[in-house]
């Protein structure tokens, strides 16, 4: 390797694409190819870099198989970044393996990290633990320190376990200072603010107050029967009982936690779970049905029993009922949870996160640009969506994950 590769390599390495660019911008050799696609991927032109890498890829003989595989890791790295959520990722386990068996560990470490952060976007938390798990970071550079414990808080906020979550944190912000890359220093900023701003509401006895993500994990470790409108799902310290596939189900709950200790007339559930503004005896019938499947989820954790007015929600265990709100009152709030990273997001790509269908979050997307909140660029299948982060808001309970359970 030349010396004008060496320095673009080490200028990539300190976070610096434009001094790359400055030594391999001119020449069309496999090693320049692949540093000018990195450099081009730091930039922010993904499109661009996508190409060079996979040229390089090209370029690079039958006997370079060390080579092809870390331009596999670089190009799903973009992928990851630009959202392409869509991306092999059997192709990443297999360049993996390569650099594993050719003894190149700290790219092989690389691409185990993106593989947990793709599976963290998407909710399998339980995966993206396990494989973090066979990491050891301790002969990991300070960059790649830096990515680890991101992953570990990453991993940690969203399951709620926020001590953990800030001990991660400081890990990483120790390494990126060691560092001395911006952009990660940058990067552990911004997560550590996820843990200094309201994360939900609490809505109680007609009352309201934001909480913070260590109050939120107090709160489900309480013995309050808590109405999750984060996760939609209903629990007590004892058992949790989704809802997420159930949504007229789920909209009956939250009424009822939300007027506990009182009952909900019938009309006004009515409204909440079908939409219903004017109720005739089929309206009744249906109510009726769902309430008995709601009595039927919830069996071990509350009754519902009518009232001469509709019907109230009475916990078997718990002293107190609450409700667990976003911290905005946005009805597409799941959605704009991805969009906030700042990063842009493909439709297909956040019905995969979401585990929605395609068309459901296109309607999503739509409403949210009639109503100025989000904004698209490009078209067909390259239409991407962004919005710029909510200011004081942190999204983290909108996105998809377990709840902590005993």
């Amino acid at each position: 390797m030349d010396s004008l590769i060496t320095a673009a390599a080490r200028a990539l390495a300190a976070g610096d694409p434009l001094g790359a660019l400055n030594r391999v911008a001119l020449r069309e050799d496999a090693p320049a190819l692949a540093l000018r696609g990195i450099a081009m991927a730091q930039l922010g032109e993904f499109v661009r870099a996508r190409e060079l890498l996979r040229r390089a890829a090209r370029a690079f003989g039958p006997k370079e198989a060390i080579a092809r595989a870390r331009c596999v890791v670089a190009e799903a790295e973009i992928a990851l970044v630009s959202r392409d959520l869509g991306w092999r990722p059997k192709a990443l386990d297999a360049a993996r393996a390569t650099l594993e068996a050719h003894g190149d560990r700290i790219n092989a470490a690389h691409a185990r990290h993106l593989g947990v952060r793709r599976l963290l976007l998407i909710g399998r938390l339980d995966e993206a633990e396990r494989a973090l798990a066979e990491v050891d970071p301790a002969p990991f550079p300070p960059a790649l320190k830096t990515v680890h414990a991101l992953a570990v808080a990453g991993i940690a906020i969203r399951s709620l376990r926020t001590k953990a979550a800030r001990a991660a944190l400081a890990r990483a912000g120790r390494a990126a200072s060691d560092a001395n890359i911006p952009a990660l220093t940058a990067e552990v900023e911004s997560a550590s603010r996820v843990l200094n701003t309201p994360a939900a509401r609490l809505m109680v006895r007609g009352e309201e107050r934001l909480l913070m993500l260590e109050e939120v994990e107090a709160l489900l470790s309480s013995k309050a029967l808590v109405v999750d409108g984060c996760r939609y799902a209903v629990r007590d310290s004892r058992t949790v009982v989704s809802l997420a596939t159930r949504p007229v189900l789920f909209a009956l709950a939250q009424a009822l936690g939300e007027a506990w200790p009182a009952d909900v007339p019938r009309h006004l559930l009515l409204a909440r779970a079908f939409g219903a503004k004017f109720t005739d005896e089929s309206h009744r019938a249906r109510l009726r049905v769902e309430i008995g499947r709601l009595r039927t989820a919830l069996r071990t954790l509350a009754g519902v029993n009518a009232t001469k007015r509709g019907f109230a929600l009475v916990a078997r265990r718990a002293h107190e009922v609450v409700v667990l709100a976003p911290p905005t009152d946005e009805r597409h709030a799941a959605v704009l949870a991805f969009l906030t990273d700042g990063e842009s997001w493909s439709s297909s790509a956040l019905a995969l996160a979401l585990g929605a269908s395609q068309r459901t979050v296109q309607r999503a997307l739509d409403s949210l640009a009639s109503a100025g909140k989000v904004q698209s660029y490009g078209r067909g299948r390259a239409r991407r969506w962004m919005t710029p982060p909510a200011p004081g808001f942190t999204t983290t309970l909108l996105l998809p994950g377990p709840l902590p359970s005993d």
